[in-house]
């Protein structure tokens, strides 16, 4: 039964979203084409073994990890089931 303005499927619909949008950053993540030599973010010289490691790499160790830290900070607040998102 629905409550509200939420339909009978808008939990369902949330949590697909949720599933959706980490699997298509996942999929953004994952390296495609030939690895840079130089990250492009400090312009530091990208390891070897980290260019083989990783097909399609942009950056080095250092600035891929602060990145990621940056992400997963974002992440962990869900913005479509704020209150705040529904004012807007």
């Amino acid at each position: 039964m629905a409550s509200g303005w939420a339909s009978d499927e808008a939990v369902n619909e949330q949590i697909d979203s949720t599933i959706n949008d980490g699997v298509e950053r996942v999929r953004q993540a994952l390296g495609q084409g030939e690895s840079e030599r130089y990250c492009q973010e400090c312009g530091e010289e990208i390891s070897e073994a980290r260019r083989k490691a990783l097909k399609g790499v942009r950056f080095c160790l250092a600035c891929q990890s602060e990145m990621d830290k940056k992400q997963q900070n974002l992440s962990l607040y869900n913005r479509r089931g704020s209150k705040d998102s529904q004012l807007r």
